[in-house]
């Protein structure tokens, strides 16, 4: 009577056995018909991240922090101050090259009079020149006219001779009239080249207060567009130099994308504005959507610090990996939540 129990329980065991056997092996038969329906209709990999433009802030000057305005992982709008440098040394030096410049200004104030006087002065000279050429003119009248008269033996040597100096007294006072008359045409033009020089130092001094101005400006440092800041890197009072990196920002207004590494076997079918899938590990489930926007020119080794050199002599062939851009075409409200450097599964449908 046992033997009879104990086959009937062996008969049940056996059933439920053959029974689950066969639901795995139709399982496995789903399972691997939709793999195979799958890597037929669909490109997919896992080597892809999201990805966006991640910027340095950097300081244009170099001074003491004054204030730090953000906090680690703040949202900024254009515009927004980030940074604040002590800029009284800068203020200093611009009050010096305002001085600077009011001095060059009023040199050309000076050159300017100096012009005026030296113009008046031509004037006179060359009005004593016109008295001082009639002068000449008597006198040689009066020369020409003793000379006859010593001729005729009616005047002395010495009146003639006295007339004679006269003359020369003249033509040497109308003489020097004229190179007076000369020299302050020289003056002024002299005047004129020093002008062109002051209006030169004015225009050096104009820019170099407008570079002060400008550092002026540069210490204020504001967000260059909307975005997130990361970390914050800098205290108040601290010493930062010229081109020193303060943060790193996060652009929102260029949006994100994802970049998916497939392999070079894989891209025989695709093509830009082809559409894609695309779930994240961080929101498993969800599907994003987006398109080929770009395939890269070259494999991802080419573009490394030391592509491999295969003409080395230890080749290994490797199945390289073709960097693919891909635009997310969602929403900002639905892609907002992805972060630059999560993980993605993107999927591609042949030959769409």
């Amino acid at each position: 009577m046992n033997t009879s129990k104990y086959t009937r329980t062996d008969q049940l065991i056996t059933r439920i056995t053959a029974w689950v056997a066969g639901l795995i092996i139709i399982g496995l038969v789903a399972w691997g018909g939709f793999t195979v329906w799958d890597l037929y209709h669909f490109e997919a990999t896992n080597d892809a991240q999201i990805d966006e433009y991640i910027n340095p802030v950097t300081s244009r000057v170099t001074g003491y922090v004054r204030k730090v305005y953000y906090e680690d992982d703040q949202e900024v709008k254009k515009g927004d101050t980030l940074v604040v440098i002590d800029d009284d040394e800068y203020r200093i030096q611009k009050a010096e090259a305002e001085a600077a410049l009011m001095t060059a200004k009023a040199q050309i104030g000076v050159l300017s009079s100096n012009t005026v006087t030296s113009d008046k002065n031509a004037v006179v000279n060359q009005l004593q020149i016109g008295a001082a050429k009639a002068r000449l003119v008597k006198q040689q009248q009066d020369f020409e006219r003793y000379e006859k008269l010593l001729a005729t033996e009616s005047i002395t040597q010495q009146q003639f001779e006295n007339v004679k100096m006269a003359l020369d007294v003249a033509k040497s006072e109308y003489e020097a009239l004229q190179k007076a008359y000369e020299t302050s045409l020289s003056k002024t033009d002299d005047i004129t080249a020093q002008k062109a020089v002051a209006l030169a130092e004015i225009k050096r001094r104009q820019a170099v207060l407008d570079e002060i101005n400008l550092k002026i400006s540069y210490s204020v440092i504001t967000a260059p567009y909307d975005g997130k800041m990361g970390k914050k890197t800098i205290q108040k009072g601290q010493l930062i130099q010229a081109g020193q990196t303060l943060a790193f920002m996060v652009d929102s207004e260029e949006g994100k994308w994802v970049v998916a590494n497939y392999k070079e076997t894989q891209i025989r079918h695709m093509h830009l504005g082809q559409t894609v899938d695309i779930e994240t590990d961080a929101f498993p489930g969800e599907v994003f959507h987006g398109e080929i926007v770009s395939l890269s020119a070259a494999t991802g080794s080419r573009f490394s610090l030391l592509p491999p050199d295969n003409a080395t002599g230890n080749f290994v062939k490797i199945i390289q990996r073709v960097p693919v851009r891909i635009k997310l075409t969602d929403d900002v409200k639905k892609t907002q939540v992805l972060r630059a450097g999560m993980n993605a599964v993107v999927t591609i449908k042949k030959g769409v």
